[in-house]
């Protein structure tokens, strides 16, 4: 299954072309963060946030305690282990 997964953006890795490191549960991962980014602020604005992460693209911002919860819930149905083993084969 292909879910849209929490994670943190750590690091920006290419301003120019909006890609950022993001950590999901300890696995790290550059992703395409265009979508996050504020209208009229720099990428780098974009440390610290969370994110949904789905297919190298972070989709939309969300907040730590939802990431949580999220996480919660996809460990209890099985979801996340598979999301990471996947993260960290295409890493």
């Amino acid at each position: 299954m292909c879910l849209g997964i929490p994670g943190q953006i750590v690091k920006i890795t290419d301003a120019q072309r909006k890609l950022a490191l993001v950590d999901v549960s300890g696995v790290q991962r550059e992703v395409n963060v265009a979508c996050v980014i504020e209208e009229g602020r720099p990428v780098e604005d974009c440390i610290g946030y969370w994110v949904l992460v789905h297919v190298g693209f972070a989709m939309s911002r969300i907040d730590e305690a939802e990431a949580a919860a999220t996480l919660r819930v996809l460990i209890e149905l099985g979801e996340v282990q598979q999301e990471l083993a996947a993260m960290a084969g295409a890493a």
